[in-house]
């Protein structure tokens, strides 16, 4: 018997050829991978910091203390679902803390004319506010800092001129269907929290589902190819500027409700802590990328984070706002790298 030679020799793949070979799927692994942080990060550190609060404090994890964290989170939760609509457009909303402060304050002051226009009212004047800011965006192009800014300024002011400067103060009768909506719970959870809970599934639904929520984000991704591809550029940050003045108001009608009062004091600085809990939960603040599920971690990692604080006792409130800035800039500038990275992918 005589051995036969093949034609072609057998040769070993050397170390290029294999990285080669396997790049595309490591560069697609990689790429999830980023993705899959840059959206559920937020969750998983809010998860850590809530397991190492339980064990280190008796009183953390009780139900009251859960309850409650959860019904004092809900009306910040929704206004920051409102801002979540915005930043995904690239845009910003500094007038959300007054809207919510004289949401408040219409809503008591309409208490008195029944529970239908306590409500109504203070979402006919938010709204309409919302709507003068996303004309002024849209169609004038004035830059949305500035817009928002003296809507910031003139609701504060309407607010203050509505109570005598901050010296009537309305009050919510005990017993009405708004403060039962307000006060009341349902299954051991305030109502407010139920409210939000419903918003965000309904928000998570318009921004996936639906074509304005394509337009939404397409917007925020590149406004002059959202203009080429048809998208109603203008009416959609006019609609995302009135939905989240609507959904401050709305914040601020149940916060009156759950106190029974309209407290002209509330709403200072709501706007930075509505950013903050939106960017922390993984939506860009150049835009074009957001998650409504994320934006609500956001707002829950900050009040644990604050309930955390309280816990401890020795530290002065003000550390909540140190705590909340550094976690702020530890997050945009992880976001800032994860976006280049997915860029270079």
């Amino acid at each position: 018997m005589t051995a036969t030679k093949t034609d072609t020799p057998m040769t070993i793949p050397n170390a290029a050829q294999r990285a080669q070979d396997t790049g595309p799927k490591g560069s697609a692994r990689s790429e999830r991978l980023t993705a899959l942080v840059q959206q559920h990060g937020a969750l998983a550190v809010l998860v850590l910091v809530s397991l190492v609060a339980s064990f280190s404090f008796d009183s953390f994890a009780t139900t009251d203390n859960f309850t409650n964290m959860a019904t004092s989170s809900a009306f910040l939760a929704i206004v920051a679902l409102g801002m979540t609509f915005v930043i995904i457009t690239g845009g910003i909303d500094l007038s959300v803390g007054s809207l919510f402060a004289l949401g408040g304050v219409l809503a008591a002051w309409g208490s008195r004319h029944g529970t239908l226009v306590a409500l109504l009212l203070p979402l006919a004047v938010c709204g309409l506010i919302g709507v003068v800011n996303g004309l002024l965006v849209a169609r004038s192009r004035l830059a949305p800092f500035i817009v928002t800014l003296a809507a910031m300024l003139g609701a504060r002011g309407l607010m203050l001129a509505l109570t005598d400067e901050g010296a009537d103060t309305y009050l919510i009768g005990k017993g009405s269907f708004l403060a039962e909506l307000g006060q009341g719970t349902t299954l051991g959870l305030g109502n407010p929290v139920w409210i939000t809970l419903a918003l965000f599934a309904a928000g998570a639904l318009v921004l996936r589902r639906t074509r304005f929520g394509q337009h939404v984000y397409a917007v925020g991704g590149n406004e002059d190819a959202a203009a080429l591809m048809g998208a109603p550029v203008a009416r959609t940050k006019i609609l995302v500027y009135a939905l989240s003045a609507l959904l401050a108001g709305l914040a601020g009608a149940l916060n009156a409700a759950w106190l029974a009062s309209g407290v002209t004091i509330l709403g200072n600085g709501m706007e930075l802590e509505a950013i903050s809990a939106v960017v922390i939960g993984g939506t860009l603040l150049t835009g074009g990328l957001g998650f409504v599920s994320g934006s609500l971690v956001g707002v829950l990692l900050l009040k644990v984070i604050q309930n955390v604080i309280n816990q401890i006792g020795s530290l002065d409130s003000s550390y909540q706002q140190v705590v909340s800035g550094a976690f702020l800039a530890v997050v945009v500038i992880a976001q800032t790298w994860l976006g280049r990275r997915r860029q270079l992918m």
